[in-house]
């Protein structure tokens, strides 16, 4: 059996104000023209499939018109469980519809186990693999919060409550085997943060907790799990050293912090139980370049792109001495008539002149809601040992903000 493993997809993303939807559409369309030259059985989406909880109708097109060209094969599955940026209840509104098409979403979590449970059978109708469709856990979903409690009781009732909820679904994922008396692989998915796992600046993924909090060890994932498909980060990466817990990174640039990134899905094929495993990288849809320097050096820059025709989105980092007061002009002049578009220029130099006390390198496109906060508590003097207890309180409300599902109908009382 093939399994094709993906994640981050972020449909719907715009860079600076510029839509993307032709890049999704041509991932798309290559993804489909993989799945059926390699003839996979399962596609698994681990999570974050739009970039927020209320996608757009473009957006939902993209998605709908994918799953309708991959499940026009009968014999083959689909496996989509939300991320952090999904609306549970947007995913799960037509899943049972999607059921008739071996679409099978997972949008939340359960409170019982089973539920999270898929058997996928083969052409032949045997039971070919199980998979534990575990989403992206909510704070809600496995922590009871009490009055008082420390980070460090926070830390601990997370990484229980995440081990707790592993465990109950792979339990049930060997009852289930046990019963099919056939030795079928158990992989299982999952949308959270690796200890150890490695980010990129400006790859969008929110840190949703200060310290260790929500990244979790390996350790907390049963043994039984056979080939564990994560997402959340955007790197493709192994976990732990291990080849069997694997993100397998987002399949488009989502910032310029990813530009260079070489992006890949991950390709199992199982004899036995074992997974022979592979990466298939990812073609890169649209160029996105940073050019960084005094003038000379980015003017070079362009002229360089120019001569090879190329149509990249710019990103324009000026750090001369001289103060380039027109620099926006003389860039937008130098690119003219070329397939080149800049989205964002940061001229460092008028920022050292205008933002007195601040770092010359940074604007507040380069902050998140938690540095911006920060940069308050010490602006305001509040002492070191009170703005940890601060800082984690109020990234707790931004946790409850981002975890709420707007889609969803709220139950009279």
């Amino acid at each position: 059996m093939k399994v094709l493993h993906t994640s981050d997809w972020h449909i719907g993303r715009a860079l600076y104000g510029r839509k993307r939807y032709e890049e999704f559409e041509a991932f798309l369309n290559w993804l489909t023209s993989l799945i059926e030259s390699e003839n996979i059985d399962v596609l698994l989406v681990a999570g974050d499939v739009f970039d927020n909880s209320m996608p757009s109708n473009h957006a939902q097109e993209l998605y709908y018109r994918f799953l309708c060209h991959v499940a026009a094969s009968s014999d083959r599955h689909v496996v989509v469980t939300a991320g952090n940026h999904d609306s549970p209840s947007f995913l799960n509104a037509p899943r049972e519809l999607l059921k008739f098409f071996n679409v099978h979403v997972v949008g939340c979590a359960s409170i019982l186990p089973a539920d999270e449970l898929i058997v996928l059978f083969g052409t032949d109708h045997e039971p070919r693999l199980i998979v534990c469709a575990i989403p992206y856990l909510r704070d809600r979903d496995i922590r009871t919060a009490e009055a008082g409690e420390s980070i460090e009781d926070k830390e601990r009732k997370i990484a229980e409550g995440i081990r707790t909820h592993y465990r109950l679904v792979c339990e049930a994922a060997e009852q289930k085997r046990a019963l099919l008396e056939k030795s079928v692989p158990i992989v299982a998915m999952g949308h959270l943060f690796a200890a150890g796992g490695q980010t990129v600046d400006g790859d969008g993924v929110r840190n949703l907790y200060i310290g260790s909090l929500a990244q979790v060890r390996t350790d907390v994932f049963p043994e039984c799990i056979d080939y564990l498909a994560l997402g959340h980060l955007h790197v493709p990466q192994v976990v732990g050293g291990s080849d069997y817990i694997r993100y397998s990174g987002s399949p488009l640039p989502i910032g310029f912090g990813e530009a260079q990134q070489q992006k890949s899905v991950v390709l199992l094929e199982f004899s036995g139980n074992i997974p022979n495993i592979t990466n298939v990288t990812v073609p890169r849809f649209q160029e996105l370049k940073t050019l960084r320097g005094d003038w000379h050096t980015i003017a070079g820059g362009i002229e360089e792109l120019k001569a090879w025709e190329s149509n990249a989105w710019l990103e324009i980092v000026y750090e001369g001495d001289e103060i380039a007061g027109s620099l926006s002009d003389r860039l937008y002049e130098a690119v003219s008539g070329t397939g080149l578009v800049i989205l964002l220029v940061k001229n460092n130099r008028v920022l050292e002149r205008t933002m007195s006390g601040m770092d010359t390198e940074e604007m507040l496109d380069d902050l998140d809601v938690s540095d911006v906060f920060q940069r308050c508590l010490q602006s305001h003097d509040v002492p070191e040992d009170q703005q940890r207890a601060l800082l984690s309180a109020y990234q707790e409300i931004i946790v409850s903000l981002n975890e709420a599902d707007p889609m969803a109908e709220q139950e009279m009382t």
